[in-house]
This record gives structure tokens, sequence and C-alpha cells, in this order.
């Protein structure tokens, strides 16, 4: 099937294929939903083996995204974008000015940032030809880097989880098992180690294993990750981690972390209900991004506010606790039904 077909796709309001021969662009970006307000997601950078694949991704993105910035209460909607290119070899400034021009066609009903294969540089040479790039640096009235947010976005959910299922939010002692430590991972492990939790941690590359052994985190090999004697698991790095063949080594109570989409499928968490382990849904807990990217839409950036805003979704994970223990369903399922509830209420209105 080609892509082509795929562009009225039901449930998305637009999906847009650009193309430019002469800048060597090609990206898709799809538009969710803009019930609550402009679609926001960023843009992957990565060599795609198929324009399926990259559509694939992009469809799934945009609509976590819709969901995400509902739950949390936010006045956006949900998007993605992604530029079939090698971030390392296949950019120039060339490509990025044309995805540039390319955004200015959508009017402002899509804003987005640096994502996977990106960074904020490429971000800057984009918004040279369009304004609707968010999560610039401070000094150019963006909000800057995400990861501070989403990393204490993480940490609160955590605690959120850690009340409901020890009656007690304190996560001093607890040990943590984190899958990945990039800059979200290495956000959220500053919390955790100044409350006097345990961190255990695992990365592919010896720099980064190296840096979070100088902050007092224990590492592991990356596939005895799972079975670590833990009491959360924190996927932090790739999605679909958590699945019929990892959930038999899992030790812990709650499953909690910042990557998108770690569940294979939604039988698993299903079954991580079935077996009494709370997983807080992924676009719930990792929302301290896109809150953070939030606070500077219609508004100057006002970083209390982005943290204001961030620490609620301890109140968000509790929300979806609630429900999901009331109704006798996964959290996955609850979460979901508060953020069609949002969407159902302002359509509505």
């Amino acid at each position: 099937m080609l892509v082509v077909d795929h562009l009225n796709r039901p449930g998305y309001e637009q999906v847009t294929v650009f193309t430019d021969a002469e800048a060597g662009l090609q990206a898709i970006v799809a538009i969710h939903d803009t019930t609550l307000g402009p679609a926001c997601g960023g843009t992957r950078i990565w060599p795609y083996a198929t324009e399926e694949e990259a559509l694939g991704d992009v469809l799934l993105l945009a609509r976590a995204m819709t969901y995400k910035a509902a739950v949390a209460g936010l006045d956006i909607g949900g998007g993605k974008a992604a530029i079939i290119a090698d971030p390392r070899t296949g950019l120039t400034e060339t490509l990025l000015r044309a995805f540039g021009r390319c955004l200015n066609t959508l009017d402002g009903r899509f804003l987005t940032t640096a994502d996977v294969g990106g960074t904020g540089r490429d971000m800057e040479i984009v918004s040279t030809e369009s304004d609707y790039v968010v999560g610039l640096p401070v000094s150019q009235g963006g909000s800057g880097d995400s990861s501070i947010m989403s990393g204490l976005g993480l940490y609160v959910g955590m605690k959120a989880c850690a009340g409901a299922v020890w009656g007690s939010d304190s996560l001093r002692g607890r040990r943590v098992a984190m899958q990945g430590f990039g800059k979200v991972g290495t956000r959220a492990a500053v919390h955790l180690l100044a409350e006097g939790a345990h961190v255990v941690s695992t990365a592919l590359h010896d720099s980064t294993l190296r840096k979070a052994r100088s902050m007092g985190v224990e590492t592991v090999a990356p596939d005895e990750i799972y079975d670590v004697d833990c009491d959360i698991f924190s996927p932090c790095a790739l999605g679909g981690v958590i699945n019929r063949d990892t959930i038999p080594r899992l030790s812990c109570r709650i499953v909690a972390g910042a990557a998108n989409n770690q569940l294979a499928t939604a039988a698993d968490g299903d079954e991580l209900h079935r077996l009494g382990i709370l997983y807080a849904p992924d676009f719930v807990i990792n929302a301290g991004g896109i809150i953070n990217l939030s606070a500077e839409v219609g508004a100057a950036y006002d970083p209390a506010v982005a943290r204001a805003k961030t620490e609620r979704i301890y109140g968000v994970v509790e929300r979806v606790i609630e429900a999901s223990r009331r109704e006798g369903m996964p959290t996955t399922w609850a979460a979901n039904r508060l953020a069609e509830e949002r969407l159902a209420a302002a359509r509505s209105a």
C-alpha cells in the first residue's frame, strides 16, 4: 500500500507528505487532533527503511500526543513529524530550512520541536524559516531544555505510584531500576538520589555508564536490567520493552518510566494489571516535556509556571490509579478514558 493511500487516515485531521528534491527533503507531518488547541509534537530525524515505516511511527506518536496533552489538562492537541534522513550524514541547512517553509503551509496548526535524531541547533535552523518551532533556547524566548521538566514529572509520578502501592510516597530506600540513562533519566535520578532512593541503571555506551557511576548510580549490563531486584522498573530508553518475554523477569511492584510506547501491545498492560504490578501509563508520566513546551504557547515562557504544571503530574497519576481501582480496569484503559472524556467535553462545549 502506498503512503498516499493513508493520507485520509480515519481519526486524523491531516496527514501531509512534504518533498523538496532540490533540498533532499522527505518529510511527513501527522496532525491527529486540534480540539483543544494547535497540534504539538516533535520532529524525528531518522533513516527509516521505508516511507511506510516512517508513516507508522508518525501516526502512532501523533495520537499519543493528543492523549498526553488531554490528560495533562493542556490546551494543545497532538501531532508528530518525521524527516526521513540520517541525522549523522544526511542533514544540511538547506534541507532544514526547506522543512521550515513546509511547516508554514500548515498555518500554525502544528507546532514542533526537536525529537529523536534531531538537536536544538537543527530546530534553530528550521526556525529561521518558520515561527512554528517551540523549545528553542531560553535566550531566544523559548522554553529551553525540556528534559528538566520531563525528569521532574517522572519523579513526581513515581511518588504518586509509591503512595498508592505502599501507603507513603516516600522513595527513600526504594530501589529503582532505570533502563537507559539519557537526559531525562539523569534528571530523574538526581531527584531520586537526593531523596535517598537507590538507582540501578544501564546504557549502551561506556561514557554514559561512567557518568551514572560518578553520580552514585549502580550499573549493570543492558540485558541484566530486567532481572534487577527492585521496587520500581523505569523504562527510559526504547519503546516496546514491556512485553511477554520481559514481564516474567520483573520483580517490581511499579513500572514507571519516561520512554514512549513502553508496552509492546495493549495486552501487556492487561498482564501487568493481572499480576498486580502498577503501571504508570507512559503518556501520563512522561508529559513534563510537552507541559514545558505548552508554557510558551500563547504567552511568554515562565519556568515557574512550567514547573507548577509539571508537578501536577502527581495528581493526574493519582486520578488514573483511582479510576483504575474503582472500575477494576488496567491503568492504560483508565488513562485513555480520562483523555477521551476531556476531548468529548471540549467538542460538545
